[in-house]
């Protein structure tokens, strides 16, 4: 055995070690840093620390990325599972009373945010005082682990296989709206091909790509690319120039329930809008999970299920 090596293993910091862990898996030193709860400039202090005493290079650093050199990606992929085990470990037995604490990001759509995620908010916090929640919009599909987040917030058919899924949510309908003005002296939209031709505001991602509007009745599934005066990201927006008799609007029910009741918007095509189920949190599955994820996770389980027996 190489004595010297030997001496230097034997003296390292697992909190370097963890540093290092935790930003050769988000490839950030922002969005590790921000999980820890440090500076990334003491974070970086610590991989330049652990890279001294081990007298090699683990992060290839540029402006722009961070990866794991070859020897970095080796130290991650066989310290990095224990060293989560062990903080893990550390942060399970803290002291009674104290509860979790630490970071958790969140990537999540708008409308999981605005309809869902911040009914959450205020209770969980009152809970768990300790904990920061940082809940990031975003509508386009995120690789949540190299964005360094710690959990996202998807509707099932955008869930990665791998990832561990909790529904957070009731079952949701969307809803098709069109001002009373704007409905006067039009035809009777019965159908949703009745759709074709008319003034419909259209919601677009980031990227570019607009969803067709979906519709169900009787096990019939039916996809109307619609178009019209508008096309936006902003459900606000599109929310705005439906009630100003701008065109029918397609969102999710419970943006306009208090607008159709109160007439300022009428629903058509109810029975074309089948129920479907509502967002799940999802998060890398590991078996130790970060005490204050637990946390939030254990949270939105107990509020789910505590609905459903209502």
């Amino acid at each position: 055995m190489d004595c010297a090596k030997d001496r230097t293993m034997a003296g390292l910091d697992l909190n370097l070690v963890d540093a290092f862990a935790a930003v050769a898996r988000r490839r950030s030193f922002r969005a590790a840093a921000a999980a820890r709860g440090v500076s990334p400039s003491t974070l970086s202090q610590q991989v330049r620390d652990l890279e001294s005493s081990l007298n090699m290079r683990l992060l290839n650093r540029t402006t722009r990325s961070v990866a794991p050199t070859e020897a970095g990606q080796r130290l991650l992929e066989r310290v990095g599972p224990a060293i989560g085990d062990i903080v893990s470990a550390v942060d399970q037995l803290q002291l009674p009373g104290e509860g979790a604490a630490g970071t958790v990001r969140i990537n999540a759509p708008p409308p999981a945010i605005d309809l869902v995620l911040s009914r959450t908010i205020g209770p969980f916090i009152a809970a768990h005082p300790r904990v920061r929640l940082e809940i990031i919009g975003e509508s386009g599909l995120v690789d949540i682990v190299a964005a360094g987040f710690d959990a996202g917030v998807r509707w099932g058919e955008n869930l990665a296989l791998d990832m561990i899924a909790v529904p957070i949510g009731p079952p949701q309908r969307y809803a098709v709206v069109a001002s009373p003005g704007f409905l006067r002296g039009r035809a009777p939209v019965v159908h949703p091909r009745d759709l074709l031709g008319q003034p419909c505001l259209r919601q677009v991602f980031s990227s570019g790509f607009r969803l067709p509007w979906e519709f169900e009745k009787d096990g019939e599934v039916l996809r109307v690319d619609t178009d019209g005066p508008l096309v936006s990201t902003n459900a606000a927006a599109k929310l705005r120039a439906c009630l100003e008799g701008a065109g029918f609007c397609l969102t999710f029910e419970d943006y306009v329930l208090e607008d159709i009741t109160a007439g300022r918007l009428v629903r058509v095509l109810d029975d074309w809008c089948a129920p479907f189920a509502g967002p799940f949190l999802y998060y890398p599955g590991r078996r130790h999970v970060p005490a204050a994820l637990r946390a939030y996770v254990d949270f939105v389980r107990w509020r789910a299920d505590d609905r459903s027996t209502a």
